[in-house]
């Protein structure tokens, strides 16, 4: 498995600062005509923001790591044989979301991000989320724990909620919305036993909040290597247990199954079962 260096982490936590100073924030609040447009629904969205963004990360990650390979979501939304077998092979491979909660930031709501993650050999070796707004980082390194950096350079370790013993008592992010009928509306429904939800539509912050204890699990159907292999490394780095709905190893080529992530192994099983429940 490669080892990136802490020279390498702190390159490229810096690259998603610079980049969410130049071509992200300016644009926050501040789309012109035309600087937004439909993918596939209208509210599945790429602005100006995002292909700024991801031409400028690539571009320096070329630059730095010239054999390494480049998937970035809107890259691939033009080009998807992208996808085809990138995950095989030996040489590094960065993956990039350049605006994650494409919504929020076209509708002016301070919920976004950027993530970037490691893949070496079909293993995702470390994982960055940054916070333009916030301008700090959730990030971790494959076995080496989770951490908030902040601006300053203080760093703290990031760590999964206690467990709670009953789903009726955890707080969760169940973004049912590309799920099929029954299965959409079974999860819906069973949401409410709940104590609490969150709906950010935003991976990159419902992410931060399970890292750092706020929350008790996250579940996701669509599957999108940018959306999710940083914040899945993150979690697990910060005693998190995460696997798909059917309970195998999430890895960066699965694009479906659902991934379900929780604060352990009881949690898991407990929240697949409540929420799941006919």
């Amino acid at each position: 498995m490669t080892i990136l260096s802490s020279e390498d982490m702190d390159w490229l936590a810096a690259l998603l600062l610079d980049v969410g100073t130049a071509e992200i924030m300016p644009r926050f609040r501040n789309l012109g005509d035309g600087a937004i447009q439909q993918k596939t629904s209208a509210a599945d969205l790429v602005t100006e923001a995002d292909i700024n963004a991801e031409r400028v990360i690539t571009q320096a990650l070329l630059e730095r790591y010239p054999d390494a390979i480049v998937i970035g979501e809107e890259a691939v939304a033009d080009t998807p044989a992208l996808l085809d077998g990138w995950s095989k092979t030996e040489k590094l491979a960065f993956v990039i979301d350049p605006v994650d909660g494409t919504f929020n930031f076209a509708s002016g709501v301070a919920s976004f991000g950027v993530m970037l993650s490691v893949v070496s050999n079909g293993e995702t070796i470390a994982g960055i989320i940054h916070d333009p707004v916030g301008k700090d980082w959730i990030m971790a390194e494959k076995g080496s724990g989770a951490i908030l950096r902040r601006l300053d350079g203080r760093e703290s370790a990031l760590k999964v909620a206690q467990p709670v013993g009953s789903v009726g008592a955890m707080i969760g992010a169940a973004s049912w919305q590309y799920m099929q009928e029954p299965e959409r509306s079974t999860i819906a429904r069973n949401q409410g036993v709940c104590l609490g939800s969150v709906a950010y539509r935003c991976a990159a912050q419902e992410y931060r909040l399970l890292c750092g204890g706020h929350i008790h699990f996250a579940l996701y159907n669509k599957l999108m290597p940018w959306d999710h292999l940083a914040g899945t490394l993150i979690t697990e780095e910060a005693g998190g247990y995460v696997r798909r709905f059917d309970g195998s190893v999430y890895r960066p080529e699965h694009l479906d199954g659902g991934i379900l992530a929780a604060t352990d192994l009881d949690s898991w099983h407990m929240v697949r079962e409540e929420l799941w429940r006919a």
